[in-house]
């Protein structure tokens, strides 16, 4: 039996994103805990009320659902992680493609403020969770923080960009420095032509 879900491959090699992201850091992020999410979402989604959704579907359902946390939560981290580390390219960084530095200005005065704003956000998520750059539906951008697997698509809000911010994401190359984690992400990580072709897909109101 094929599984319903399944763990994709990394778009670079896994030593491609140093040293602002490590070998080390990569192999237990994707090839451990992303890993685990997808194998624990085929033992519990067979057989559910869940069976045959889409992922997409499967996130929203489940999160509305309430009655079934555990698939939720491994819903979630696998969407997450899949988008994740479509966000980061090698060498990543650098200057913000024009019309989503138009915008970025436009919300919040400025690129930098956006970045000092992601990076006062991932800091204030307490415990495990995530930091987000979301277009809502009336246009602007905005920032959000979730806990554990939530996401903006679970409270129906389209992600442009979004930083995982549990320990495991960061804990080997940046120790307890979370805010140097996400300020490296930012410079160092984040390919902006990919979080600009997003554009566009909000949810309408």
């Amino acid at each position: 039996m094929t599984a319903a879900f399944v763990l994709p491959d990394l778009p670079y090699a896994p030593d491609a994103l140093g040293p602002a992201m490590s070998l080390e850091t990569m192999t237990l992020h994707h090839g451990k805990h992303h890993a685990a999410y997808v194998a624990k979402l085929n033992e519990l989604v067979p057989g559910s009320a869940f069976a045959g959704l889409p992922l997409d579907a499967l996130v929203q359902k489940s999160f509305a659902d309430k009655a079934s946390p555990a698939i939720f939560n491994n819903a979630g981290q696998h969407w997450n992680h899949i988008h994740f580390w479509s966000w980061m390219k090698p060498n990543g960084g650098g200057s913000v493609p024009g019309a989503l530095e138009t915008r970025l200005i436009d919300s919040f005065g400025s690129v930098a403020a956006f970045k000092d704003g992601f990076v006062k956000e991932g800091v204030a998520q307490f415990g495990s969770g995530w930091v987000w750059l979301t277009e809502e539906a009336d246009g602007r951008l905005a920032l959000m923080r979730t806990p554990n697997g939530e996401n903006p698509l679970a409270h129906g809000r389209h992600a442009l960009l979004g930083c995982d911010v549990w320990e495991h994401a960061y804990y080997v190359d940046y120790r307890n420095r979370r805010p140097d984690y996400l300020a490296a992400f930012l410079d160092q990580l984040v390919d902006w032509d990919a979080v600009a072709s997003r554009l566009g897909q909000a949810p309408a109101a």
